[in-house]
């Protein structure tokens, strides 16, 4: 009798009866299926998890490369830093000093006088302290054609020392005409705050340096 013959009769109420090699076969069957769900619900998740083990294993050494490259150029640059910081020193020295200051508002104000603008408001504000420079705050309010006003930025520009002036809410607008005029105005009307830099003198840069570590260890 064959196997498949012995399979055929079995009596599945008298398990104990069956043949060993049946008995045996059904033993690793059952085996078999319990290994394989246990890997399904068990293994399988081990499997995802060690993949994302992995892919985040790969992220870190990426970062741990780039982390590594900046520390070894780090000293070249911080060099680079400061030799930028030193280019921007010199820049800054081309700008008006803390002395040159009061002269240099009255030329502002003159060359806007020399360009035919009517000046109803010149009036320069506190100034506030940068980590190079200074700026200065001139609140303006002017009166004049489109010409006038290119000729006062065309003669800013000229001045001796260099003069950077920004515009902050400045507002340019058209006035108008006159009682009895018979064209529009070509007047315009400037208001608003400009600022105005100068650089920063040894000592200043060194007391303001001070106070920021002053504030720091408090």
């Amino acid at each position: 009798m064959s196997f498949l013959d012995d399979f055929r009769s079995l009596d599945r109420n008298n398990i104990g009866a069956w043949p060993n090699t049946v008995k045996t076969t059904f033993t690793v069957l059952v085996l078999v299926v319990i290994l394989f769900f246990g890997w399904w619900f068990h293994i399988s998740n081990q499997q995802d998890n060690l993949t994302s083990l992995a892919s985040q294993e790969d992220q870190l050494k990426q970062q741990f490369i780039k982390e590594q490259a900046r520390a070894v150029n780090l000293d070249a640059l911080k060099k680079q830093l400061s030799e930028m910081q030193d280019m921007l020193r010199q820049m800054l020295r081309q700008l008006p000093s803390k002395t040159e200051m009061p002269e240099l508002l009255v030329d502002i104000s003159q060359t806007a006088l020399s360009a035919g603008l009517q000046t109803d408001l010149f009036q320069p504000e506190p100034e506030s302290v940068k980590e190079f420079y200074a700026e200065k705050p001139i609140k303006l309010k002017m009166i004049g054609t489109y010409n006038q006003f290119g000729t006062f930025i065309s003669g800013v520009a000229s001045l001796p020392r260099v003069v950077i002036l920004t515009m902050h809410n400045v507002s340019l607008k058209p006035l108008p005409a006159a009682a009895g005029s018979k064209g529009p105005s070509d007047l315009l009307q400037l208001e608003g705050t400009v600022r105005t830099y100068r650089y920063l003198e040894e000592d200043e840069s060194s007391s303001k340096d001070h106070v920021e570590v002053s504030k720091g260890g408090k």
